[in-house]
């Protein structure tokens, strides 16, 4: 292990980062070994990556010091913020300099940020059609994270800029699976109109990134989109019908219907998936299927994800059937 390269891994007890080291450490006879980098090290998941044989770093992500410790001799960094902690962009535009400015002063070889479009390139704050959020934002939690690209360009650090897709696992824990209606029958509610939407298996990013780390340099300079499958909101429900045994329908709304539903960050997610349906061209194209799998051959689609996650998708407790 002594002679391994050393993939320091940001948000490793979260989704995308415990995907990567996961990934680092199911190949022993790789040439790299994780580093975990949480704020937590005795955290119930960060002793968990430590029984897994991945060594546990502290840092705060907000203390560039620490970060810059963390990162001490490490060949390759993930960066990766988390929005929905404090739903504050100036703070993730902080956190993605404080990460990139660590990177530089380590030195690190090849740094993996996880990134997502500045939708401002396609939706002005001067157009209507999409209300401007907190003064200067289209879509909040993606917009400050594509701003933020300029830091790693800006500072000469070697990177690969990652565009993630929808968490298929949204349907989890995010209360986004099938509800219940008025009429007793289950659906998915999205304001996707019949567009096709990028979804991905969250443990499938870091098993994406992981391919891209061993790729090395021949994808330092450029944008690599990911996702597992890309389907309209009523395939998912067919989907979702199957496999849970219950017919589930596709209820569309109209975005303004979505950011009007009043939960924590609803107005954000509301225009994200306006963005998604009304450039759906880009965000498709953005997004590589194909390379996705030659980067992860594990790369599972939507149905593989179902067989496996079904069951730990939330339901109501009695149906009426039509």
């Amino acid at each position: 292990m002594a002679n391994k390269k050393i993939i320091a891994v940001f948000g490793a007890t979260g989704a995308q980062g415990s995907g990567l080291v996961r990934a680092i450490l199911k190949d022993p006879m790789g040439e790299f070994t994780a580093r975990a980098i949480t704020r937590n090290p005795n955290s119930e998941k960060a002793q968990e990556l430590i029984r897994l044989g991945a060594e546990v770093v502290a840092a705060n992500i907000d203390d560039p010091q620490s970060l810059r410790q963390a990162l001490d001799g490490a060949y390759g960094a993930f960066c990766v913020t988390f929005f929905w902690e404090h739903f504050s962009p100036e703070k993730e535009d902080a956190e993605a300099h404080n990460m990139a400015q660590a990177a530089k002063d380590a030195m690190v070889q090849h740094v993996i940020w996880s990134t997502l479009e500045d939708t401002r390139e396609w939706m002005p704050l001067s157009d209507t059609r999409m209300p401007t959020l907190m003064g200067k934002y289209k879509v909040p939690h993606t917009d400050a994270k594509g701003a933020a690209n300029h830091y790693f360009t800006d500072l000469g650090v070697p990177t690969t800029f990652l565009l993630t897709s929808f968490y298929w696992d949204n349907y989890i824990y995010f209360a986004m699976g099938p509800q219940k209606g008025a009429d007793g029958k289950l659906a998915i509610t999205f304001p996707m109109g019949d567009k096709r939407l990028s979804g991905i298996a969250a443990e499938d990013i870091g098993k994406c990134a992981y391919g891209i780390f061993k790729k090395g340099a021949e994808l330092i300079g450029k944008t690599v989109g990911i996702a597992g499958e890309q389907l309209t909101c009523q395939q998912m429900a067919d989907s979702l019908s199957k496999a849970i045994g219950q017919k589930v329908e596709y209820n569309e709304v109209t975005p303004d219907m979505y950011r009007g539903f009043g939960f924590p960050g609803a107005e954000d997610l509301g225009n994200m998936f306006q963005a998604n349906r009304d450039f759906e061209e880009h965000f498709v194209a953005a997004r590589d299927v194909r390379f996705s799998h030659e980067l992860n051959p594990e790369l599972q689609t939507f149905d593989a994800w179902l067989a496996a996650n079904a069951q730990r998708i939330p339901l109501p407790q009695q149906t009426v059937e039509a």
